[in-house]
């Protein structure tokens, strides 16, 4: 007889690059039949809706954020506020409990899903209620950079520690910047909510939860996942790597026109994140790394910090040397439609867990160009060394700056079909896009992280 489909609660970090993943997860379990109540702050309904795709079984509820000293009024997410007051939405975040804790006696779901509210898993404990800490990270991260990895006893990690990997993670492949090793060695001792350590809101979580989960496969995750699985001795699920779904709408018609003046995967793509704003001399390098190309370009950045608009911080008579071959935009872009258009050869990212796998389902070729985050500098690696899909802009071992020869020389390895290291990414792309999009990967990942939560319950 089958099992009866499950009622699962999703609560995410209050961040569009966190709903969104979540949403995804909650469409491909609502597709198996499940239902699902997602929590949200209320602003945010109308950002989401759309990408509901099964509204009979996926329902939001909103919440109320409460005003916290220092923010704005209306404040609700990451997207309402500079990166400095991010702390005060984890802040507010945690003053929901009470209306989390009322929504969740009503509602009674099986399984709750969350990620940075490392105070839930007591919550839904008293309430008979399983947690599962689903992080939008890939498994790598937390296999090398987790506390629980390197048994830390409370004791912060220093540059040296990580160095090296903790005792028994799979590979050697992994190596860091210095600059890099100072910033992430100082972000476990960063305040991310009142008096709560980011380290610390992330480790409670892990500890308390009945399982963890990430989004990911085992053709690319598996040594990562069982590590942790001897770590934590507890459940570790993934997801499947959640591939962005087809989408409804097609792509705006100034867009269309202007690509299909080039040649197929001539055009270079380069997009930096809808949270992440360059300093302006590095939005002047990319800018002109991409000029020296010779490539035309399609360029979706906010302003340099310090900037209200993109046309005041151009270099000097950019637009007149690159008109009819460059654009830089700083409006939303859509980029899942931009990356499938058979022009773009190459996506320059910033290594986010969703632009990556947007990258990894088409043509174009990666270059990639982390953003200073713990993920992003290790979905940087785990595509530059360990996968070899593509390749890294490189940047000063000490400042951690590129150069507009670096950046150019980046995007000629990818684009030159007579390089060596160039045609080696392109193979190795093309393998592992063969595998994400197999029907057979799809439907089995999710098959078993379904199976995997009925086990929990």
């Amino acid at each position: 007889m089958e099992a009866p489909p499950l009622h699962l609660a999703m609560f995410p970090w209050f961040a569009m690059g966190h709903f969104t993943p979540f949403l995804h997860l909650s469409n491909k379990l609502a597709q198996r039949g499940h239902k699902i109540s997602f929590f949200i702050p209320k602003k945010t309904l109308n950002k989401l809706q759309h990408l509901n795709l099964h509204p009979h079984l996926i329902t939001f509820f909103t919440i109320n954020v409460p005003h916290v000293d220092g923010l704005p009024y209306g404040a609700e997410t990451t997207s309402d506020v500079p990166f400095s007051l991010f702390p005060l939405i984890a802040t507010a975040m945690d003053q929901t409990d009470k209306e989390i804790e009322l929504l969740l006696k009503e509602l009674k779901p099986q399984i709750v899903f969350f990620d940075f509210q490392y105070w839930l898993p007591n919550l839904t404990k008293k309430l008979g209620i399983k947690s599962v800490q689903y992080m939008i990270i890939n498994p790598m991260t937390t296999a090398y950079l987790g506390t629980g990895p390197r048994q830390s006893q409370g004791r912060e990690l220093t540059e040296a520690d990580l160095m090296k990997p903790p005792s028994g993670f799979p590979g050697s492949c992994i190596k860091f910047h210095s600059y890099e090793l100072r910033y992430l060695a100082s972000i476990g001792n960063v305040v991310f909510g009142s008096g709560v350590l980011l380290m610390y809101r992330l480790d409670t979580g892990t500890s308390l939860a009945d399982a963890i989960g990430y989004k990911g496969c085992k053709e690319i995750d598996g040594p990562y996942v069982e590590y942790l699985r001897t770590i934590y001795g507890k459940p570790v699920l993934l997801s499947g790597p959640l591939l962005p779904e087809p989408t409804l709408s097609s792509l705006e018609e100034k867009w269309v026109s202007w690509l299909k003046g080039f040649k197929l995967g001539s055009v270079v793509y380069c997009a930096y994140g809808s949270e992440s704003a360059l300093e302006h001399n590095q939005f002047k390098e990319l800018l002109l790394g991409l000029e020296l190309t010779g490539f035309p370009f399609l360029v979706a950045l906010k302003p340099p910090i310090g900037f209200e608009s993109i046309e005041e911080a151009l270099p000097q008579g950019f637009n007149e040397r690159v008109k009819g071959r460059g654009i830089i935009y700083g409006g939303w872009v859509q980029q899942q439609l931009i990356l499938e258009h058979s022009s773009v050869g190459c996506f320059i990212t910033h290594c986010g867990a969703a632009s990556i796998t947007e990258g990894l389902v088409n043509m174009c070729q990666l270059v990639l160009l982390p953003h200073v985050g713990s993920d992003h500098i290790m979905n940087a690696r785990m595509m530059s060394a360990k996968l070899k899909v593509g390749v890294e802009v490189e940047k000063g071992e000490e400042d951690g700056l590129f150069t507009k020869e670096s950046v150019c020389k980046a995007v000629n390895t990818v684009m030159d079909e007579e390089n060596e290291v160039g045609r080696e990414v392109r193979a190795n792309h093309a393998k592992l896009r063969n595998i994400l999009l197999s029907n057979n990967l799809k439907s089995s990942c999710v098959d078993s992280f379904c199976q995997e939560l009925y086990d929990l319950v």
